[in-house]
């Protein structure tokens, strides 16, 4: 089997990253190797980018330090483990730069599109799961925990992020699945599943 990649993307507090690790265990249960990983900080180098955020960087400094993140995170952990036929789950990738910096801050989109296939060579996604929420609901859900620098973004920007990731959603449907993600947690999953299964199925 060749490796696949997919990716988990959305607002803060929408819940992914909970559902990424609901499906990488589903997925082992099913036979598959699997491995986890996140961005920017899903290199040691990714990590030390992360600290580098809370300088409060310029928008456009933003898109060149995950661009960095990422080009590192591809060569030295995605692109090995999808040539070794692995299931490689990832917390944002591509999708994210665009939706933040691009839609969030107005950074042109063209460059970051530009950018994104440079950092990764050519590296897509074959499966996205879009985990849609709103806003306000998703910082209710993160309550009182210590904020990050996107975190602490006025609500407007992260409307503006919530509008991007379903604009660029809209535009490539097949590969970008919406997933509903007010609902019961064990409902989001049962749907997560489905929506993967049939991927894997269908490869």
């Amino acid at each position: 089997m060749r490796g696949v990649l997919i990716t988990f993307e959305g607002v803060e507090g929408s819940g992914k990253t909970t559902q990424m690790t609901r499906l990488g265990r589903w997925l082992r249960g099913q036979g598959y190797r699997v491995e986890r990983t996140s961005e920017p900080d899903g290199t040691p180098l990714g990590a030390g980018v992360r600290r580098l955020f809370e300088r409060k960087p310029r928008p456009l400094t933003e898109v060149f330090l995950f661009l960095a993140a990422r080009h590192q995170h591809v060569a030295e952990r995605i692109r090995p483990w999808l040539v070794a036929g692995r299931i490689v789950l990832c917390d944002r990738y591509t999708d994210a730069t665009l939706a933040y910096q691009g839609y969030g801050h107005g950074i042109d989109r063209d460059l970051i599109r530009e950018l994104n296939l440079r950092a990764t060579g050519g590296i897509q996604p074959d499966l996205t799961l879009l985990f849609d929420l709103a806003p306000g609901e998703g910082f209710r859900r993160i309550g009182r925990r210590r904020l990050d620098h996107f975190e602490r973004q006025a609500l407007a920007f992260h409307g503006r992020v919530r509008r991007g990731y379903l604009e660029i959603q809209r535009a490539e449907p097949k590969r970008i699945r919406l997933v509903r993600a007010g609902r019961d947690p064990a409902a989001v999953a049962a749907e997560v599943q489905r929506l993967v299964g049939e991927h894997l199925h269908a490869a």
